[in-house]
């Protein structure tokens, strides 16, 4: 693929832009300092420096060292909701695709002490291992025009949480909670929602499909959604109720489909998928069990989805 070299007018369009985002932001920080910092800070993330650290970052901004950004991150008071709110706005102004998708998924942060809000050992995709880290959840947005991320939460155990002395010490404030990802990730979409982002679908993986209460709330909320979920996880067919697992072992050769996934760093990421629909709560809407099977390695992965009643494209 053959990609254009910016031009002179590209460069300029991309800083009156930044200026304008600047400016949009510029009052959700009390103090000039701060503010400047923050669009010093967009502009190295917009850079080619390769670890965006707030080292490397100042040496991009020309800063005698890292305290600046430091302080803007850590210790500055701005409010981050409202910049997250004015991102969101941003995206509804200029990326709105009404066949967006909002993904929702969480990563890991490795921390090598116990005084970081939320740390503890626990799962981290980002290691593929428990290890001793901060799980963060994130929602971005895939639309046309590109992808972004839209708002974030930082997951609080529940070890934490009844830690009275601990949150006091970290600073964790009075009327925050524990809430499980999938609780955070509904808090998330729908903030986007109501924020007039629009969105055709919502995805995730299991972590998020195996919540029946969410996939249930996007189904009231009428929001189509492919979620993955486990293999032991249980789905209705008719009056039985058998585990994915079992259906998917009884798809003939002629039920499964090969389709590309998409583009990939080796060319298309080719994948058998299969379909069968399973037992429905609303009126005009179709909820399937969704199996997509590694060429190469015969491992099934299986994902259950709700839309409104349609086949799948392969299946019309």
């Amino acid at each position: 693929m053959t990609v254009a070299r910016p031009t002179r007018v590209d460069a300029v369009s991309w800083a009156e832009q930044l200026a304008e985002v600047a400016e949009r932001i510029g009052c959700c920080f009390l103090r000039s300092e701060p503010r400047r910092q923050a669009l010093a800070y967009l502009q190295g993330l917009l850079s080619p420096v390769e670890r965006k650290n707030s080292w490397q970052l100042a040496e991009q901004a020309g800063d005698p060292g890292p305290h600046r950004f430091q302080h803007l991150l850590g210790r500055a008071v701005w409010e981050a909701d409202e910049v997250r709110d004015d991102l969101q706005a941003y995206v509804q102004e200029h990326w709105a695709d009404p066949h967006g998708v909002l993904i929702v998924d969480e990563t890991g942060f490795l921390k090598k002490g116990e005084q970081s809000v939320g740390v503890q050992r626990q799962y981290s995709g980002t290691a593929g291992r428990i290890e001793n880290c901060q799980i963060g959840v994130f929602l971005a947005y895939a639309a046309t025009r590109g992808h972004t991320f839209l708002d974030r939460a930082l997951y609080l155990p529940e070890e934490w949480a009844q830690d009275k002395q601990r949150r006091r010490a970290a600073g964790v404030p009075t009327e925050v909670r524990f809430a499980t990802k999938p609780v955070l990730a509904r808090q998330m979409i729908e903030r986007a929602l109501q924020n007039g982002v629009p969105a055709r679908w919502v995805s995730g993986d299991s972590v998020y499909g195996n919540d029946g209460k969410l996939r249930l709330w996007l189904e009231e909320q009428q929001v189509s959604h492919v979620l993955g979920v486990s293999g032991n996880h249980f789905v209705w067919i008719g009056g039985a109720q058998q585990k994915v697992s079992t259906v998917a072992a009884q798809f003939s050769p002629e039920d499964w489909s090969r389709l590309s996934a998409g583009a990939g760093s080796k060319g298309s990421r080719w994948y058998d998928w299969a379909a069968v629909e399973t037992n429905s709560l609303s009126e005009g809407w179709a909820r399937w069990l969704l199996v997509r099977r590694s060429v190469d390695e015969g491992q099934d992965r299986p994902t259950i989805g709700c839309s409104p009643q349609q086949a799948p494209r392969w299946k019309r």
